[in-house]
Formats: C-alpha cells, structure tokens, sequence
C-alpha cells in the first residue's frame, strides 16, 4: 500500500472512543458515543427486525467511528496518508482482535483511504440493551440487496435488478432519513428494514478533512450487514463504469486513487466480512462494463417513469447549491456532468431548473449559472473546470499511447479479481472507453463550438 513502511513520516491522530460519561486518554481526541456518534433507536430497530446481534452494532459502531476519524484529521499538502490509532470498546474484543479479521479490516481500510491504520478493540463497560422492535417488511427468499441512494445509477439498477429478482431484492438505504416509502391506501407507510443509515457522526469544530474516501467503507459496510442480516449472499454495486472505474484511471492531482466503488476494494470487503461474519458474501457489478448512459436507457427501454428525474447526483449541500431558497444541483461538478452526459447519452430530457448552472452552451462560464445563484463562482468555477476535464480526459484514455501499459495493468488486476481469462478485462474495458469516448463527442457536440464547456476541453479556460 502506498505509504506503507513510512508510519512514523505521516501525520499521527490517536482516537479514544468512549461510552457516553467514559474518561479518554490523556493525548488522545475523544469520540464519545452519544455526543459525537448519535444511533438513531427507530433506524437501528429496522436492521435488528429479526433478533439483536451485538457484533453488527459494533460493526456500525466501527463504521461511525471510521467516518469520524477521517473528517478530523486534514490530510497533508505534501503526500496523502495519515496515521490513525484508534481504541473502540465493543461487545466481544476477542473476535474483533482475531486475526483475520483485524487483518482484513486493516487491509481494506488502508487500501481505500490511503492511509494507516491500527485499531485496537478493548471490552465495553456497558452491554447495550436492544432496541425495541418493530414490525418490518422482510420478504421470505431474499437473495441479494442492494445499496440505494438518491444517485441515478441507485434508481435505475435497482428497477433493472428488481425485474429480474422481484422480491428477492432488498434495498438497503444509504442516507440519513428513510425515504422512497410506499404507502398503502389509508396513506400509512410501510416499515422497511434498513430503512436509514442508523447513526450520525459529529466532528463539530474538528471536521477538517472533505475528502471523505470513507465513505466507501460506510456503504459497503451497511450493505454487507444488510445482507447478512436478511440471510442474503449477493450485493449488487449499482455504480456504472464510469463512476466505479473512472476515478482510478484519472486520477484527481497527486490524489491517492479512489477506490470507493472499485471491486478491488469489494474484494478486500468480502473477506473481511466473511472473517468477521462467517458467511459468504459477494459483491456484484451488473453495470460495470456500461456507461451510466447506457443504464439509464436500459431503464427507461423496460419502466416508463419519470421517477429517476427525482434522483440527485451532486454532491454539494444546500449552502452552496440554492437559488431563491429552493435546493438545485450545481450542473457543473464531476458528477453533475456526468450525470448530464449520460441524460444525453440515453436520448432523455431535464428540466432547464435542474441545476444552478442552467446553460452549458453559453459561452461565458457566469452567465450560465441561473440568474438567481447570488453565490461566489470561483470554487464553482475549480470544480467545474476539474470536472470537465475528467470526463474529457478519460474519453481519451483508449488512444493515448503512454497510458497503455497503466492500462493493462488495471484490466490485469481486474482479470484477477474477477476470475476472468487472461485479456478479457482488457477488452470489456476497451469497450467501455470507446463507448464513453463517444457519448463525451455527441455531448459536447450537441453544446456547441462557443460553450465555455468547449473552449476549456479546447484547452482556453
């Protein structure tokens, strides 16, 4: 791992978890259970519908934990990792300090983040009583769930695979509210499992750090309890090729390489989850190999519905991305164009409202933002610049002659995590690259010659 041998050159946080009322370390940052990690009782009672497993609290505890390490400690300007030791009290230390599942934690934390890590697991003083339960709607049979978001990707493979898998598919929903919930017909809503990641994390004055490649081991995590919980053995990662690949092939700067949605990552996921829970659970990519244009046309060819305009792909909060009080999303950031590109890709249509940034044919970068964005534009105009590039740069990747053996060594490592022939990764990514190298020139084709998308991609910012 990058960094790995160089623990003391890095920048050192030591973390003390306590329970609520606890004394930390003389030296050491608290994170108090209570204070700075809250667990909602409603959204915890919706993952222990079945019975209480002190061992999955503590692997959202360690979730939450993580998340808060990651925010409070900036990275440096000179490298990327950081050095974390961190002591967090759970129910049974012995089997969080076994090998191999410490081991295999450390080992996908490290490959994720980049950073170092070692966690020590000391007894709790207090056994956490468990929630009170509640009445929730666990189909019989299920098979596989699914991580589910406001992204688009999350609505339109979660339509995809809920054809094919009806009720054996079981959403497990990533944000902080439970949302998308049907009612029945007194307007009552019905109770889900893993209806709302089921705690929150308060860094308050010490959330220093926006990166937040952690994020990564949240989802996957929550989804591999999820599965283990409604005695499923599949996780489908809805992310599309670009999204889960993309980021490792282009990197941002001198940035370490993010894995978040990389079955690299998965793998190191499944084995420790596998240690930790004994049961065997495999992380899968139906839309790996297509661009999110392709699955949003794959979606709208079988479910004639509007919903997916609902979705959100920015990632930037309301602060920023508000016009006359009304939430938008900025239409400009990596994200945000890539979830524009693939509009157009799948023959489909927005609203102009959708996005701050309302028209990406004018040709001055200011006079396309929506008359009533009253904010700076310098950092929009950053996130935009680096977002555009991104996508032009990996549309060229294919046909770059120095980028062929980094190539080949990313379809190799995929060959193997995959079990695949020796050179097929390689072809199925070649196709991905042509495919969004030809969705990037429609796109910016259908912008015109004078958008300031064009003079930047041009190379005139």
């Amino acid at each position: 791992m990058k960094n790995e041998g160089k623990r003391e050159a890095l920048p050192r946080c030591k973390v003390h978890v306590i329970e609520s009322g606890g004394e930390s370390r003389v030296g050491w940052t608290t994170c108090e259970i209570g204070t700075n990690v809250k667990f909602s009782t409603e959204s915890l009672a919706s993952y222990f519908f079945a019975e209480w497993q002190p061992i999955v609290f503590d692997a959202l505890l360690i979730a939450a934990v993580v998340e808060f390490c990651d925010k409070i400690k900036k990275r440096p300007k000179l490298g990327w990792g950081r050095n974390f030791d961190v002591r967090i009290p759970v129910h049974d230390p012995d089997a969080w300090n076994n090998e191999s599942v410490s081991s295999s934690l450390r080992d996908a934390l490290q490959f994720l983040t980049g950073d170092l890590w070692n966690l020590r697991f000391v007894k709790r003083q207090r056994v956490l009583q468990k929630p009170q339960q509640g009445l929730f709607d666990l189909p019989a049979g299920v098979v596989a769930v699914i991580p589910f978001s406001e992204g688009l990707d999350s609505r339109a493979v979660s339509g995809l695979m809920a054809k094919e898998l009806g009720d054996g598919l079981t959403r497990v929903r990533l944000g902080p509210k439970s949302f998308d919930r049907p009612r029945d017909a007194a307007g009552r809503t019905h109770k889900f499992p893993f209806a709302a990641i089921p705690y929150e994390v308060h860094a308050g004055h010490k959330n220093a750090e926006s990166s937040a490649r952690s994020r990564g081991f949240k989802f996957a995590l929550l989804s591999g309890v999820g599965a283990y919980l409604a005695k499923a053995q599949r996780i489908i990662v809805p992310e599309s090729g670009q999204g889960a690949l993309g980021p490792t092939l282009v990197p941002v700067g001198h940035s370490y390489e993010d894995y978040r949605n990389h079955p690299l990552f998965t793998r190191r996921m499944q084995t420790f989850l596998n240690a930790l829970l004994g049961q065997n659970i495999k992380f899968e990519f139906p839309r790996l190999w297509f661009t999110k244009g392709e699955t949003l046309a794959a979606y709208l060819e079988f479910e004639n519905s509007q919903d997916w305009k609902s979705t959100r792909s920015c990632w930037q909060d309301n602060r920023h991305v508000s016009v006359h009080k009304h939430r938008r999303q900025c239409g400009i950031c990596a994200a945000c164009m890539l979830r524009r590109l693939s509009v157009h890709a799948a023959g489909a249509q927005e609203a102009k409202d959708t996005y701050i940034w309302e028209d990406l044919t004018s040709s001055s970068f200011e006079k396309g933002a929506a008359s009533g964005y009253k904010r700076t534009k310098g950092v929009q105009r950053h996130y935009a610049i680096a977002g555009t590039l991104h996508l032009d740069h990996l549309a060229g990747l294919r046909s770059i002659p120095i980028y062929q053996a980094a190539l080949d060594g990313a379809a190799h490592r995929l060959d193997r995590a995959f079990g695949y022939t020796s050179g097929e990764a390689r072809g199925k990514l070649n196709r991905l690259l042509e495919q969004h190298e030809k969705e990037w020139k429609a796109f910016m084709k259908s912008l015109g010659s004078d958008s300031f998308v064009g003079n930047w991609v041009g190379g005139a910012p």
